[in-house]
């Protein structure tokens, strides 16, 4: 008998997100598993919607609600049809849930706070395989989550070509 899960996936549309979401819903996921899409925006746009939701996030948005377009542009996010055929796939085939989180803000700090909120049992992020130099300069989320968030963290690389 296997416990039901709790799967983070912070994605942020960028290839090396969708190379992580691939790779965790080919390999983690499993039925019965929640499977939560974590999407960070920096704190821009509606001062009154960050304000209402700066720290707690979204509420929690079931899929069927996640892929229409007008839902989303109430929370200022366009949305990726690989994404949604990626997770439409697994919803299908792998008999799981998926839900979306939102939250407003530095992607180190919340995705860290996501673990917490959501009782996450792993979470998986891409890597923009930044250099050196630039992860000095410019910060490395998935080295933060790695070091700060408290459940196991999966970092997948994107495969160079």
């Amino acid at each position: 008998m296997t416990k039901e899960r709790n799967l983070g996936f912070a994605v942020d549309f960028s290839k090396g997100s969708k190379t992580a979401l691939k790779w965790a819903l080919q390999n983690l996921s499993d039925k019965g598993d929640t499977m939560y899409v974590i999407h960070v925006k920096p704190q821009e746009g509606s001062e009154s919607r960050s304000l209402l939701w700066s720290t707690t996030g979204s509420p929690l948005i079931p899929f069927a609600e996640f892929r229409q377009k007008d839902v989303m542009e109430n929370y200022e996010v366009e949305l990726d049809q690989e994404v949604l055929e990626l997770l439409d796939t697994a919803i299908k085939q792998k008999h799981v849930t998926a839900i979306a989180k939102i939250y407003w803000g530095d992607a180190r700090d919340k995705l860290c706070e996501a673990v917490e909120d959501l009782k996450l049992d792993c979470l998986v992020l891409g890597s923009r395989g930044l250099g050196t130099l630039q992860r000095v300069l410019l910060g490395s989320v998935s080295s933060h989550v790695m070091a700060n968030a408290n459940c196991p963290v999966t970092i997948v690389k994107d495969q160079k070509v």
